[in-house]
């Protein structure tokens, strides 16, 4: 492996620790980008990597990505990440998570997780025996937000590609909007009910078929192919799987003026923000559309988990999209440079 400072997608990042527990095999890397602004706040994802090169890459541009998404959404918290290295079997028991529990409480208090991609509110549970810098955690109290922050992705995703329709089509309602989503899992989904109900047309494709199709079969959506829906002729291309899927080819076979959706590091490389803009499709930075999560697990950490709070908090997502957009046509730069900018101003960052 390279040294870790000459990893491309290493920004200054704090620290990056390695973590081995012997007596479960569990391997896990937390990144902390930035705490300039608060402890460094992020979900821990569950998934089995290629190698163990990709999992650092994917610790390195997620953990930058909550630094800009904590700034730009208004919380005193930094940005960390953890990844946890699954084998094929995706092996998971409340041992190895209490081990990731101690790890976490290794850092002091530097880093605090929450759920992600392959964790789930009953493994934070495992890990709040072992540590007090976690979130996400069951709601104890009618009001309060807590547990899974998948629905407060969705809601944020959806008001996001209302205002992205608006902004770009001019259109007030999404009725026969055609919104074609990768990726219906707790997030995707729910934006695509919320868009069923607004009379949106959709198709769907996810990597299990049988629950696209039980959805599809629920909201009235086309189930379309993996390898098809990202050129589909449409209004909305909303990528809610995994990052980096915009590139340099997936990019010129778009057939749609917007790109709006909840999956993290959509861009492949810096330049494809580029790419988007000379295409002139409008593109919803990752890290602002999807922020509804860290919303509700951030305030609940900091003991402001009214959820009237949090639901006042992402229904502002539309603004802040709105402000970068309207920045990307003023000074002509790719909205995700201007969120970069207006981010890393934010924690101090040239």
């Amino acid at each position: 492996m390279s040294v870790m400072w000459d990893l491309p997608d290493f920004d200054g990042h704090e620290a990056v620790h390695f973590f081995h527990d012997h007596e479960t095999g569990l391997s896990a890397i937390i990144a902390l980008h930035s705490t300039h602004l608060g402890p460094g706040a992020g979900g821990t994802r569950f998934w089995h990597y290629e190698n163990r090169e990709t999992a650092v890459t994917d610790a390195l541009r997620l953990s930058r990505g909550m630094s800009f998404k904590n700034a730009l959404a208004g919380l005193p918290l930094g940005g960390g990440k953890a990844v946890i290295l699954a084998d094929q079997n995706r092996t998971k028991t409340p041992d190895m998570m209490a081990a990731f529990g101690r790890m976490i409480d290794s850092l002091a208090g530097r880093y605090v997780t929450a759920e992600d991609v392959g964790i789930s509110t009953a493994d934070m549970v495992e890990v709040a025996k072992q540590t007090a810098f976690v979130s996400g955690l069951p709601v104890s109290n009618s009001g309060h937000a807590g547990g899974d922050p998948g629905p407060f992705t969705a809601k944020g995703v959806y008001l996001g590609v209302k205002a992205a329709v608006a902004h770009k089509l001019g259109r007030k309602d999404m009725d026969g909007v055609h919104v074609a989503i990768q990726g219906v899992g707790s997030v995707g989904g729910g934006l695509a009910r919320l868009l069923a109900k607004d009379g949106a047309k959709l198709s769907i494709a996810d990597i299990n078929k049988d629950h696209a199709q039980t959805l599809a079969d629920e909201i009235g959506a086309e189930v379309v192919g993996l390898d098809d829906v990202m050129r589909l002729e449409a209004d909305v291309f909303s990528p809610n799987a995994l990052g980096a899927i915009l590139d340099t080819v997936s990019i010129a076979h778009l057939n749609v003026p917007i790109v709006a959706g909840g999956a993290n590091n959509q861009l492949a490389t810096p330049e494809d923000g580029q790419r988007l803009f000379d295409r002139e499709i409008l593109f919803a930075p990752d890290y602002v559309i999807n922020s509804g999560g860290i919303i509700s697990v951030g305030l609940e950490y900091l003991g402001d988990s009214d959820v009237t709070e949090v639901n006042s908090r992402v229904d502002r997502i539309p603004d802040r999209l709105t402000e970068i957009w309207d920045q990307s046509a003023s000074l002509k730069l790719p909205s995700a440079v201007v969120a970069d900018k207006m981010a890393r101003s934010l924690i101090g960052r040239p």
